[in-house]
């Protein structure tokens, strides 16, 4: 559980959306401010999601081989498909996109980075006032929910008996939201200069988000379809 809970936290602090709009709000006019309420919101579902898993399992891990069980490797394993081809997807359309533009003028092309550029201005907009619940509830809305089903079904095998399982579970949610600690501690430290970095690595992000989610997806997937297979074969 420890490795499959580490290795879901890692996918989903390196997601590149969530991090783009984060950039957006620290970058606003209360950019601190507005920051922690973004992570308030991002670690409330973390915290709710396991806390709903704990509760409908009791805090007791099912027993090997009964019905519980293989029903949660079943729906691991249906996740972990859905990754994939949620991620093939992707590629696909990224790569049709990319023949279809080459056929256009030049000057009619219209690249994703273009179209993330004008929705996230009008983010921008929004946010420059510095506004609190808008930025919480930004964070629940840009969440990487098959992500965070991937690791509410492994959380299925916590003990809830066992203190080492709440130091895993913590760890969990610190290491999927680390990145956007590093950006907020960052910002508070030295504010004119972050804002001036974290927007151009936004800039360098919003090239290389589309390969970033693919590559994240398929692999975060194919190592839920090989662990789920591997437990209802074993």
């Amino acid at each position: 559980m420890v490795l499959d809970l580490m290795l879901v936290a890692l996918a989903i602090t390196l997601d590149p959306l969530p991090l783009m709009a984060f950039v957006l709000v620290v970058a606003s006019a209360r950019g601190v401010r507005t920051g922690l309420a973004f992570i308030a919101g991002w670690m409330a579902c973390f915290a709710a999601v396991l806390v709903l898993v704990l509760t409908l399992t009791g805090g007791r891990p099912p027993e090997p081989r009964s019905p519980p069980s293989t029903a949660g490797l079943a729906l691991r394993l249906a996740i972990g498909v859905a990754l994939v081809a949620y991620g093939l997807r992707r590629h696909l359309l990224r790569r049709r996109g990319r023949e279809e533009s080459g056929r256009r003028d030049r000057r009619a092309e219209a690249p994703a980075g273009d179209t993330r550029d004008g929705s996230s201005s009008f983010l921008g907009s929004r946010l420059e006032r510095g506004a609190v619940w808008p930025a919480a509830v930004l964070a629940v809305l840009l969440q990487p929910w098959g992500l965070v089903a991937a690791g509410a079904v492994t959380v299925v095998d916590a003990d809830g008996d066992d203190t080492s399982t709440w130091f895993v579970l913590v760890a969990f949610c610190l290491l999927a939201t680390a990145s956007l600690l590093c950006v907020e501690t960052y910002i508070a430290v030295r504010p004119e200069r972050a804002r001036q970095r974290l927007l151009a690595m936004r800039t360098w992000m919003a090239d290389h988000a589309g390969q970033a989610i693919v590559a994240g997806s398929v692999l975060i997937g194919l190592y839920l379809v090989g662990r789920s297979v591997y437990g209802l074969a074993g």
